[in-house]
């Protein structure tokens, strides 16, 4: 057994790490599993067996499958994770703002003359800040519920984008959406520059 803890961490500070390593593949998973059951329940509005089993069948096979999407990295405490979902419920009511200003750009293109003339489909490429999988992950699903760009590809830090016209391509690199995510997922980053 010695060997197996040989990684130059003192008796103390091993069973330290051994109860958060139990902590956060116990307890995460049950955490996830509640809140998916929650949800469950809330939004089929039945409560008999057959449903009340089809959610726990559901849940389980949820939790096991986005073991690694929702609580592989534990390297942010609670708190953080927290402060994370607050910042997440004030970022849905600005993005919501954004995908209303781009139906109506997009409104203008399909509708007018004048946006026949502006629309110039293409790609556009650029380089994120944001790190973890999960901050890109919001940042390419953002992009793609705004009417007129489509996250196509994500390559490491570089994001392919198609947009329909050059507005939508200016309004993508001000880099506002990006720099919402960082500020809820990734706040450290904003500091380094």
């Amino acid at each position: 057994m010695g060997n197996f803890f040989s990684f130059g961490v003192a008796p103390n500070e091993k069973c330290l790490f051994l109860y958060f390593l139990t902590f956060s593949l116990t307890v995460y998973p049950i955490v996830v599993f509640i809140l998916l059951f929650l949800n469950w329940i809330i939004f089929s509005g039945k409560f008999d067996v057959f449903h009340l089993g089809l959610g726990i069948v559901s849940c389980v096979v949820v939790t096991w499958l986005s073991q690694d999407l929702l609580y592989f990295d534990r390297a942010k405490g609670f708190l953080a994770r927290v402060r994370e979902a607050w910042g997440f419920i004030g970022y849905i009511p600005w993005l919501t703002w954004e995908v209303v200003l781009a139906n109506v750009h997009v409104l203008k293109l399909a509708m007018t003359k004048a946006g026949y003339v502006e629309m110039s489909p293409r790609v556009v490429t650029f380089k994120t800040k944001l790190k973890t999988d999960f901050a890109k992950f919001v940042l390419a699903n953002s992009i793609t519920l705004t009417p007129g760009t489509i996250t196509m590809l994500i390559r490491g830090d570089v994001f392919h984008i198609h947009v329909m016209s050059q507005y939508l391509e200016d309004d993508l690199l001000t880099g506002a959406i990006e720099m919402k995510v960082l500020e809820i997922f990734e706040p450290e980053l904003l500091n380094k520059g």
